[in-house]
């Protein structure tokens, strides 16, 4: 008789409810025999699948950046490349929002003691930039952005959207200027700021923002719906 295959979904539901338990209840709240009892596994598990409590944690900062990778791979290279990007930047603000356990783990907002980001880990998720970055080459290229070095118009497109999300995520934000009204002000902004025309801009801010449910949010649903057909095939 072939050994009993190991459940394909446990190493996933390790990651997504020991980051959850980090947010909500801080390094106390986890530990194997926690994290075990609600995953509804043994202790051993954990070390199994990932040899020590720090290897869990970095790889929730892989599956968090490789969340925004897949968000990002959504958006479609269209012939406005001005709402591509601002759809990216949709595309960052969904992905914080529908993983804030993952996206404190991603920046060392929420960790252990014991972990640290490594230098590799740091590059695994700048590597997620390069969609970014090409997309700004293609505004640059369409005359929409200034003649810039589309690394620096990408790094100044991250850091400017992530200082929102941030506000956002710890309820800084509040009407007047909560943060559906900060976000889009900003999103405006920044293409003016890299050489669009406000009339220009302010059309493909609204052009992004029709595709984000199309694009961005309708997509992972399609995706987790067939992950589960494949998943209840392979048992």
């Amino acid at each position: 008789m072939s050994p009993r295959r190991s459940n394909p979904l446990v190493r996933p539901a390790l990651i997504e409810i020991g980051a959850r338990l980090l947010l909500e209840e801080g390094p106390r709240g986890l530990s194997t025999r926690r994290l075990a009892a609600e995953a509804g596994c043994s202790s051993m598990v954990v070390y199994t699948h990932f040899g020590g409590m720090s290897e869990l944690v970095r790889e929730m900062v892989h599956e968090g950046f490789a969340r925004l990778q897949r968000y990002f791979t959504r958006v479609a290279d269209t012939e406005d490349p001005v709402a591509d990007m601002a759809l990216l930047g949709r595309a960052y603000r969904h992905n914080a929002t529908a993983n804030p356990h993952l996206f404190a783990v991603m920046f060392g907002a929420s960790s252990l003691a014991t972990f640290s980001l490594s230098e590799a880990d740091r590059q695994y998720g700048r590597f997620t930039l390069a969609k970014v970055v090409d997309c700004a080459s293609r505004c640059i290229a369409a005359q929409r952005f200034a003649a810039e070095n589309s690394e620096l118009v990408a790094h100044r497109m991250w850091s400017a959207i992530h200082g929102v999300v941030i506000l956002e995520l710890g309820g800084y934000l509040i009407p007047p200027f909560d943060a559906d009204c900060c976000f889009e002000d900003q999103l405006a902004a920044l293409m003016v700021g890299a050489g669009d025309s406000r009339e220009a801009a302010a059309q493909s801010v609204a052009a992004s923002r029709a595709r984000l449910r199309r694009e961005v949010e309708d997509a992972p649903a399609r995706a987790a719906s067939e992950d589960a057909t494949t998943a209840a095939a392979m048992t």
